[in-house]
């Protein structure tokens, strides 16, 4: 049986696809998930699965939200080692922690894109882009940054989610 950590996206943002944890737990529990535990309400799950590959496992929680919840919310499985490395590589050293955000693709960007997005300059805002993440240094916060998680899907073309500095460390730390 191997641990998992998944992040879903955009739920219970703005009132728009609210999932209450406790039902998710629930729903992913009687799926024959195991272990599972949930953090903050924004879609930070850990849980046990038998040898699925990972891309199954996805398509089986995406699929159960749909049928229990009634509305489909992408789905990005990772495992802590991978998660452990996407944090450690953080390339703002100077970067306070509060300004510190990760934006993880389920896939990487196709490398024209990934060219054309390296030209986009904002004035408060620093940014990376690996094929696994776009890591951000918000220096005004990220609720005044204009390269937010829409604009790197759109500007991608990818499925991707944000997390602060705080949740990524909580999650290596509930997995551990």
């Amino acid at each position: 049986m191997k641990t998992f950590v998944v992040f879903l996206r955009g739920i219970n943002v703005g009132g728009q696809k609210k999932i209450k944890m406790a039902d998710l737990k629930t729903s992913l529990q009687n799926s024959n998930f195991k272990n599972v535990s949930t953090y903050i309400q924004s879609g930070n799950l850990i849980l046990n699965s038998d040898g699925e590959t990972m891309t199954i496992i996805e398509k089986q929680i995406e699929s159960l939200i749909l049928k229990d919840f009634g509305f489909e919310v992408p789905v990005l499985l990772t495992t802590k080692e991978k998660l452990k490395l996407i944090l450690e590589a953080y390339p703002f050293n100077d970067a306070e922690d509060k300004n510190k955000y990760f934006t993880l693709l389920h896939t990487a960007a196709n490398e024209s894109l990934v060219t054309e997005f390296n030209k986009l300059k904002f004035s408060s805002e620093d940014f990376l882009v690996t094929k696994d993440c776009v890591y951000l240094n918000c220096k005004q916060g990220a609720g005044k940054a204009k390269l937010n998680n829409n604009l790197i899907e759109r500007k991608l073309d990818v499925v991707a989610t944000t997390r602060n500095l705080r949740t990524m460390q909580k999650m290596i730390e509930l997995v551990s």
